[in-house]
């Protein structure tokens, strides 16, 4: 019995002593550091944050601890605002890591785990092709050569370096899959796009390729992965910038439906799918292309709006970006204007809705804002010598209380449209109809109202209504 009792304690301190370590221990020993403090920072997209605080002792020793694992990504030790070295923060997240203070890299001695292994072996292993690489590069980046022969031979060495480099990251890859090095390497991988295959007829589909890539393009780069947001370069949102930007016209339904397909994606995650949304929503907060706005009115009806996003955001941000949704969503492009009833000079009223020309150009402008101190010169120059041409009127509304402000400006610029005075208006303030939080901002309207054109630059007038006379030109040809 006693020896049953024996072999059945043996038996249960077995089982506990092969339970999986929780949370993580890091131990730092660095030779030339003693008595100082040193922090554990990570990247998060373009930012760096500190996740924890060590003391280090006399002989250099240091320990980051606590009972939850850290989110996987690379992380690195910070002395005195100083960033000292990288380290891969993987699955397995108790391990020692040793080094000297006279070179962090080349001196490290990594023990038990293999993800910081693999990191430090491929960092070491690239110094060294670069190293060997250098004077080829030397002489491709030397201008003033002119021998083409040493030329190619530079181009033929430094072409079989990178693929030694390439072959080297691929085996690591291939063996180490789920290791945080191995992810990070994959994530900088092109996707190689094979050629058109050639029809029956002997014809190339030129969209194949489009499709492919399309298809194809997170082949190396799992978006529903977290720890790709934590690298030391904002390779995540690049990428989806990248995806969208390049792979997709500019026009709300085409991204609406890109959007949806990468929302698949990474729902499962809730940290890259609150990232993902968050990224999209400040990419389409300002985007490049006229039009696009109609893209954050989207993703806040359909992310924020509808509850999706209530388990990271809070109350006061979910407003804040409401009011900014709904601001955006009374002036996008295809709706009609909102109405403006507004004192001019004269104290007369004048409306928006009474220009009767086949075009309006209600401009937004401040007397004392310095940037329409040029662009209002050069719409009274496009005015000039368009008004009759395009048959277009501008609506100017004036920012600032002051009439006299006002009266003076329309004389100094010699402004022979309409003019009035924002504060003086019978319909309300022009900021809760209008996207026009900042000076100048002009809209463009047809004959009915609608607008067909926002925020463009005064340079771009004129060929914007060339275009768009040609646009309507074909619609209504037969």
């Amino acid at each position: 019995m006693r020896l049953l009792i024996l072999s059945f304690l043996i038996t249960i301190n077995g089982v506990a002593l092969a339970q999986p370590k929780t949370g993580y221990e890091l131990k730092f020993k660095i030779t030339g550091l003693k008595d100082t403090e040193v922090y554990l920072g990570y990247y998060y997209a373009e930012s760096t944050y500190v996740r924890d605080t060590a003391r280090v002792n006399s002989i250099g020793e240091f320990v980051f601890d606590n009972k939850q694992p850290l989110p996987q990504g690379i992380y690195f030790i910070v002395l005195d605002k100083n960033r000292l070295f990288d380290i891969a923060i993987g699955s397995n997240q108790h391990f020692t890591m040793e080094t000297n203070s006279a070179d962090y890299y080349k001196n490290m001695v990594v023990k038990n785990d293999l993800d910081n292994k693999l990191f430090y072996e491929n960092m070491l292993f690239n110094m060294e092709r670069n190293k060997e690489a250098e004077p080829y590069i030397k002489i491709l980046q030397d201008t003033t050569l002119k021998d083409e022969a040493k030329k190619k031979e530079a181009r033929d060495v430094f072409s079989r370096i990178n693929e030694k480099v390439l072959a080297y990251q691929n085996e690591l890859i291939a063996a180490h899959p789920s290791t945080m090095t191995a992810r990070l390497l994959k994530s900088t991988k092109r996707v190689e796009i094979p050629e058109p295959p050639q029809r029956a007829d002997g014809s190339i589909d030129s969209t194949f390729q489009l499709r492919y890539y399309r298809k194809h393009f997170f082949d190396n780069f799992d978006i529903s992965d977290d720890a790709l947001i934590r690298l030391p370069q904002p390779i995540y949102s690049q990428k989806i910038n990248e995806y969208l930007d390049k792979l997709y016209p500019p026009q709300a339904d085409s991204l609406k439906k890109a959007i949806e397909l990468l929302v698949t994606k990474v729902k499962s995650n809730p940290e890259t799918y609150k990232y993902l949304v968050w990224t999209l929503m400040l990419k389409y907060q300002a985007p490049e292309f006229m039009g696009l706005d109609e893209m954050y009115v989207y993703l806040f009806d359909k992310y924020f709006a509808s509850g999706e996003m209530d388990f990271w955001v809070n109350d006061r941000l979910k407003k804040n970006l409401k009011d900014h949704a709904d601001r955006l969503r009374k002036s996008l492009i295809g709706n009609t204007a909102p109405n403006l009833i507004m004192q001019d000079a004269a104290l007369q009223s004048r409306a928006l809705y009474n220009v009767k020309n086949k075009y309006t150009i209600v401009y937004f402008f401040d007397p004392d804002c310095g940037h329409c101190k040029t662009e209002t010169p050069k719409l009274v120059d496009f005015y000039t010598k368009n008004k009759a041409r395009f048959d277009v009127e501008v609506f100017a509304v004036s920012a600032d209380t002051s009439m006299q402000k006002m009266r003076d400006y329309i004389k100094t610029m010699n402004m022979k449209w309409i003019t009035v005075n924002g504060p003086r208006t019978y319909v309300g303030s022009y900021h809760d109809l209008y996207d026009a939080m900042t000076t100048p901002t002009l809209y463009i309207l047809d004959d009915k109202k609608k607008i067909i054109g926002k925020k463009l630059p005064v340079d771009r007038l004129e060929d914007f209504f060339t275009n768009y006379e040609k646009f309507k030109k074909r619609l209504s040809t037969p």
